[in-house]
């Protein structure tokens, strides 16, 4: 099926300052990062809520490496080597009391995020007009790195912490991180979540849609607009000032009056020089709660709504989360940019 977009208002971000022109400023926010979150990068950083950080030449500096403590020669004695061991484990707890840093881009960061946005909205929109039942999710893959390539990118998803393949295939029960497969067909009947991120010039692009193979069931059809309507629902909530629980709380307001569930452990991401950054994005929620959103900032709204229980599982892979109850599962994804008056959407084609 053709995917229908949210209709985001657009507008350019403000050049400001000259320095903005190659910098992205990293506001910091006070949050609990105790929690390990799946598939994300937490980059916890020192310092006073609000400053920026810039890196050189407009990269970002790696705030990771910038913690990073360096270990003793191997000929350190006993003692030595416990003490700096104690260091360490202290300043790892002390992580996940301290500020997470969310990327602000300036308006040449955001144009290059709209280039990367319409690469992987295009190439999403090519290899669904080409989904027919017979077609293995291996073929689904080949397609996505070919067209992301004749667009000048490459797949974000490849390689990732060891991820197999350019792109994610989850059909009906699986609720996202499909591997794609050879063995794995299509047949009538199905509905499949393709997920594509694209890197280009340095910036990701991150989108997926829903497609209906066939002729499918009410029920499937009806999860996969629900979930749509979810997804547009969360970003209509987006402008500067709103809060990240006013996202979850419309998703899951919207979802609960369909008598559906939306999935708990997985959310959407900050995204820019990185496919997954701060802040988490989660898809339940209280209106009010969480930081505010500010100008600059893009992030992914991308729920996972069930047929069933909320309740997901890991497959033995690593990677598969499938629903507990077996349930049909639906997802639709957009990048959007906060801007001063609202957002942008910018994985539309």
């Amino acid at each position: 099926m053709v995917e229908e977009h949210a209709s985001g208002r657009k507008e350019r971000h403000p050049a400001g300052r000259a320095g903005e022109e190659r910098r992205p400023d990293l506001l910091l926010e006070r949050a609990d990062l105790a929690a390990d979150r799946r598939l994300r990068h937490v980059e916890a950083v020192g310092g006073t809520p609000d400053v920026a950080l810039f890196g050189d030449r407009g990269e970002v500096s790696d705030l990771g490496e910038a913690h990073a403590p360096s270990l003793p020669p191997a000929r350190s004695n006993g003692k030595a080597q416990r003490q700096i061991e104690t260091v360490l484990e202290v300043i790892a707890r002390s992580l996940h009391q301290l500020p997470m840093a969310i990327e602000i881009l300036g308006s040449s960061q955001i144009e290059r995020m709209r280039r990367a946005g319409r690469a992987a909205a295009e190439t999403l929109a090519f290899v669904g007009s080409r989904l027919r039942a017979g077609m293995s999710t291996a073929e689904i893959d080949r397609l996505v790195r070919e067209d992301t390539a004749r667009r000048g990118g490459t797949p974000s998803q490849l390689g990732y912490e060891g991820f197999p393949a350019a792109v994610c295939t989850s059909r009906n029960h699986v609720v996202c991180h499909g591997i794609p497969s050879e063995k794995e067909l299509l047949e009538s009947g199905d509905i499949i979540n393709v997920d594509v991120t694209t890197n280009l010039d340095g910036f990701h692009g991150d989108t997926s849609a829903m497609f209906v193979i066939g002729e499918a069931s009410a029920e499937a059809r009806a999860v996969v607009d629900v979930a749509r309507r979810c997804r547009d629902a969360g970003i209509a909530v987006i402008r500067e000032g709103a809060r990240l629980g006013d996202i979850g709380a419309a998703v899951d307001e919207l979802a609960r009056s369909e008598g559906m569930s939306v999935v708990r452990e997985i959310g959407g991401h900050g995204i820019g020089r990185r496919m997954h950054a701060e802040p988490h994005v989660a898809h339940t929620g209280r209106r009010g709660a969480g930081i505010r959103l500010r100008a600059g900032m893009a992030i992914t709204v991308e729920p996972m709504i069930n047929v069933g229980g909320a309740a997901v599982r890991f497959l033995d892979d690593g990677w598969t989360v499938v629903t507990a109850d077996g349930s049909l599962s639906a997802q639709w994804e957009h990048t959007v940019l906060v801007t001063k008056t609202g957002y942008e959407v910018l994985t539309q084609v």
